[in-house]
């Protein structure tokens, strides 16, 4: 089964990093990185998601005719998701719907902490949207541009630890999700130094879209005894 994760931003390290998280967490698949190259640096907010819509379109549209048996949307922020899942016939998944969703599996309460405040109420209105608001505890932001998650990592990191830390102390939750895919650098520092779950969005993304293609390999095989 083959994957496509397309990055709607055009930072190609991001790209390798998502990939990687992917890959790590269903190695059985066949995972490939594409990045958006007329898409924006990163996507902070309405008008950076907004820029990104369109390239990603084509790519996902690109992805379905060389054969993508599913498409992992990678912006925690979902960027377009029901407009591509409604342009190409094969799974869609974005990264923030697979983060939510799984925590709704596991019958785990969970704050988000994202990077900036203004991708703050985008993420509301997607829990809204997936009906997921009485499970969350609150959207946070630890004041990170995007960016430098890759560029001052280290500082980047001390930083989301103290508002997941924050959390914790003021939210009744049993999870935090991490709200942007550039996160994953940090996903392991979080382990080793707090007591609940950490889900890391393209470990969750990963693992839905191995069950999707599963289940769509296992209807195929069933057809053909039929």
């Amino acid at each position: 089964m083959r994957i496509v994760i397309i990055n709607p931003n055009s930072t190609s390290s991001m790209t390798g990093a998502m990939l990687g998280a992917a890959r790590a967490s269903a190695p059985d698949l066949q995972i490939d990185g594409w990045t958006s190259r007329d898409g924006p640096p990163a996507i902070q907010g309405r008008d950076d998601g907004a820029a990104a819509t369109p390239p990603l379109l084509e790519l996902a549209k690109r992805a379905e005719d060389t054969g993508a048996d599913g498409i992992v949307i990678g912006c925690f922020d979902d960027t377009a998701l029901e407009q591509v899942a409604s342009s190409v016939s094969c799974p869609v998944v974005g990264i923030g719907q697979a983060a939510f969703f799984y925590c709704a599996l596991r019958r785990w309460r969970f704050s988000v902490i994202t990077t900036l405040p203004v991708s703050v109420p985008i993420l509301e209105e997607n829990i809204a949207r997936y009906g997921l608001t009485p499970i969350t505890g609150n959207v946070r932001a630890a004041n990170v541009p995007v960016l430098d998650l890759e560029k001052h990592p280290q500082r980047s990191a001390a930083r989301i630890l103290a508002e997941a830390e924050a959390a914790l102390d003021s939210d009744p939750i049993d999870a935090i999700v991490l709200g942007c895919a550039g996160m994953v650098h940090v996903t392991d520092f979080l382990r080793a130094r707090l007591p609940c779950a950490i889900v890391d969005p393209l470990e969750a993304a990963a693992g839905c879209i191995n069950w999707l293609a599963t289940g769509k390999a296992a209807r195929g095989r069933g057809a053909r005894r039929a």
